[in-house]
């Protein structure tokens, strides 16, 4: 899989070099790339935003830059184009499989006061918010979903691990516990220690959905947007 990010701020991306993620790309299972979208526009000062159209409080990210960055990477439109906005789709577990199915996707990440709007218009297939709240721009959403998604990639996590984690059943994920077993006066439940597997898948699933009541009782009525 490739996931390429365009950004106006390639240098919050190194994170994703750490880690689980970094592994997977030291070991060829996957492909990051981030290109400044500086790097394309055609302004001598290297400015890729203006005032908006109809007034209005901050600046909108210019049309050219994106444009051509886009194009420069993704000529024959390849790749899942996704602008990440307040204004998309929500993020879910489900989306996260969908891309995960992809052999490439390419991450927009807005500033300031979003992009001009025919950037989307003309190059992007769907706009994707990761929840009903406003960042400052689109990096820290861009990097959520490249690390949600890298996860499914074919050896990157143990498939065991994937399978017994929240939303992978509907229900948000029961309580881990490891050595000691006691700490500060609370100890390891007995049936985690017990030996005994049935018993103990039982104690997860019913722990499994108390949290869930508690937590997101939306996912126990079917809604998991």
């Amino acid at each position: 899989m490739r996931i390429d990010i365009l950004t106006l701020f390639p240098e919050m991306f190194a994170p994703l070099k750490e880690s689980v993620i970094g592994r997977a790309l030291n070991s060829g299972k996957a492909e990051i790339v981030i290109t400044d979208i500086r790097d394309y526009t055609l302004d001598k000062h290297k400015k890729c935003d203006d005032t908006p159209f109809g007034g209005g409080a901050g600046m909108v990210m210019t049309a050219q830059p994106i444009a051509s960055a886009i194009d420069a990477l993704d000529p024959e439109h390849k790749a899942r184009r996704v602008y990440l906005s307040p204004k998309g789709r929500k993020f879910c577990q489900a989306v996260v499989k969908e891309y995960a199915a992809l052999d490439r996707i390419l991450l927009l990440c807005g500033h300031y006061e979003g992009v001009d709007q025919r950037v989307i218009d003309l190059f992007i297939d769907e706009e994707l918010s990761i929840g009903d709240y406003v960042l400052t721009g689109g990096e820290i959403p861009a990097m959520a979903v490249t690390d949600a998604v890298m996860r499914y990639v074919d050896g990157v996590i143990n498939g065991d691990s994937l399978l017994q984690e929240s939303f992978s059943d509907g229900m948000l994920e029961y309580p881990h516990y490891t050595k000691p077993r006691e700490f500060m006066g609370l100890t390891v439940p007995e049936v985690l220690i017990s030996g005994n597997h049935e018993k103990i898948d039982e104690w997860r699933k019913e722990q499994s959905e108390k949290i869930t009541a508690k937590n997101r009782p939306d996912l126990l009525k079917g809604d998991k947007r």
